[in-house]
């Protein structure tokens, strides 16, 4: 079987309470106090980055890039990948390997590694480090998140320049997970540092840009790595993490020029942030995932094509837009692609193709499908039975509620009684694993190509009979075409036959609707320009710019200069 895509939580955006500062922010705090409420913290150009990627409270001690509570900068600033995926256009470029390169069967993967790169400790770095860090995760299965070992067949090192993996069967989108999410590590210091998944590695060496500097439960700091592989890289010469339980303290900081860079959810941001310093204070928003309303088709009436299609051409999108998401996220593609990232592999037949708001459209579709309107203006099916379901939302999203909201009263307005079913978080995810719902608004799970969301939302692979757990394939999609062409695409390393197969899912996408597009996600990113330049922005999208990301994270701290 090949790997599923890991799941991420990207709505933790709104869900803060408590406005409790850490050391640090305390002190930054009293400082810009002195100077009035709207008072800019004027920092010394010194080569020191401030960064929240999110607020989550106090740091553990544990740095393995295999732990699920590993601390920011561990994943891509101190330990690297053997290539980078820019998830913003799909380009791939070479980082610990110089080159790759697929057999003419695409069942074995070849990398040629760089000869100039040293660990921390001023180590070289070998094929056997791959080898090794490969190796561990077969041995510890609970440390291979993505899956690998049930695609690789075994790894080889036949010098210390050349890495050789072969495959059990043909997957060409291994190569993301493998040599774009794996993060390597040293055989000489992690040989016996066993799980790598419970390993907590508090002096980690690796061949990032950073080093460790110091711990502290409020604030990790990295200092740069003299002995890193690119010249004159990184810059920036430390980085500094303070902890924080809110959004609003961050935020506060972050208005005052505290911190150079987040990934916070900043409601009204252009006065909130922007008109704190016109001059400095930047965002950027780029469209990350697509915001989905999931229909239960393995229950009638969602297993009908033309429910689905009333009810797509019923939802006021622009309302969703410009009111639930506060004009941040703007209406999906019916393609389900991520544009603009995407862009190259849209076809060209849906390059105009918009989602369009036609009640009497819904109508004529429900009319034709065999339904007909009751006394309270609400449709019934040939039994009789009411069309009355719910929407489910996780209690406290409240962008996501408001959309439901939104969705609920169009849907009213056609004949469908909607009831807004806001739940906690485990009930709404566990409703959705196993079929127990009518319709939810959820996430997707996208990767550096189009491939990767598609795959985890329409293939069969990932879904279930209802009452059984799906992993990602929560509307039951369960259709032989479609699965072939996810086969095509996976199977070949040929450009021009993996394009076909994509051309062939936005079609299903477009014309069955097995989910329903609504907005964009967004990638939350905040800066300051004050103290450095060279921030990836629309016009230069050289990586995905929100801090929580990995390892693009690291590529922005290394495009950074020190302003002059």
């Amino acid at each position: 079987m090949s790997p599923n895509p890991t799941f991420s939580l990207s709505k933790a955006k709104k869900r803060t309470t408590t406005v409790l500062f850490s050391l640090l922010a305390i002190c930054l705090f009293i400082l810009s106090a002195c100077g009035g409420g709207s008072q800019q913290i004027q920092r010394p150009k010194d080569g020191i980055l401030n960064v929240v990627p999110s607020p989550k409270g106090d740091f553990t001690n544990v740095f393995s890039p295999y732990s699920s509570t590993a601390n920011y900068g561990s994943q891509g600033m101190i330990y690297e990948t053997l290539l980078f995926f820019n998830r913003m256009d799909g380009s791939v470029k070479p980082w610990l390997a110089e080159s790759y390169k697929f057999s003419s069967d695409a069942k074995t993967i070849t990398f040629t590694l760089r000869n100039d790169v040293k660990w921390s400790d001023g180590v070289e770095f070998t094929s056997d480090d791959v080898a090794f860090t490969l190796e561990m995760l077969k041995k510890y299965p609970s440390a291979d998140g993505n899956g690998l070992w049930q695609t690789i067949k075994d790894v080889q090192a036949p010098d210390k320049s050349t890495v050789v993996v072969n495959l059990k069967t043909a997957y060409t989108p291994l190569l993301w997970y493998l040599a774009g999410q794996t993060w390597i590590v040293s055989k000489h210091l992690w040989a016996n540092a066993g799980d790598p998944s419970k390993y907590a590695d508090t002096k980690p060496v690796g061949t990032g840009p950073f080093k460790l500097k110091s711990f502290t439960p409020q604030l990790i700091d990295l200092e740069k790595n003299t002995n890193y592989w690119q010249p004159g890289k990184p810059e920036v010469k430390e980085i500094r993490y303070p902890s924080f339980n809110s959004n609003t303290s961050a935020e506060l900081l972050l208005s005052r020029g505290g911190i150079d860079w987040t990934g916070l959810f900043t409601p009204d941001i252009e006065k909130t942030f922007v008109a704190k310093d016109k001059a400095h204070n930047k965002y950027w928003f780029p469209n990350r995932n697509v915001v989905m309303l999931y229909l239960n088709t393995a229950k009638a009436p969602f297993n009908d094509l033309k429910v689905r299609q009333a009810i797509s051409s019923a939802i006021d999108r622009e309302q969703i837009y410009k009111v639930a998401e506060s004009g941040y996220e703007p209406v999906a593609s019916p393609t389900g692609l991520v544009l603009p990232a995407n862009q190259s592999n849209l076809h060209p037949d849906y390059a105009n193709t918009q989602f369009k708001l036609d009640t009497a459209q819904s109508a004529t579709l429900m009319e034709s499908a065999g339904y007909k309107k009751g006394s309270d203006g609400i449709y019934v099916d040939k039994s009789g039975k009411k069309l009355s379901f719910n929407i489910n939302v996780v209690t406290g999203w409240t962008d996501w509620v408001s959309a439901c909201q939104i969705m609920a009263a169009n849907l009213k307005a056609i004949g469908i009684e909607a009831k807004v079913n806001s739940v906690a978080f485990n009930s709404y995810f566990s409703a959705l694993q196993m079929g127990s719902y009518d319709m939810a608004i959820s996430w997707t799970n996208p990767g550096p190509t189009a491939y990767y969301l598609y795959y985890s939302l329409l293939n069969s692979k990932n879904s279930a009979p209802v009452g059984q757990s799906a992993s990602s394939n929560f509307e039951r999609w369960m259709d032989p075409a479609t699965d072939q062409l996810l086969t095509q695409y996976a199977t070949t390393a040929d450009p021009q036959k993996q394009q076909e197969a994509l051309n062939g899912l936005q079609k299903i996408m477009v014309e069955q609707i097995p989910s329903i597009p609504l907005v964009y996600g967004a990638t939350w990113y905040e800066y300051n320009t004050s103290n450095f330049s060279g921030w990836p922005d629309k016009d230069n999208a050289y990586a995905s710019p929100a801090p929580f990301d990995f390892p693009d994270a690291e590529i922005v701290a290394l495009n950074l200069k020190i302003a002059s």
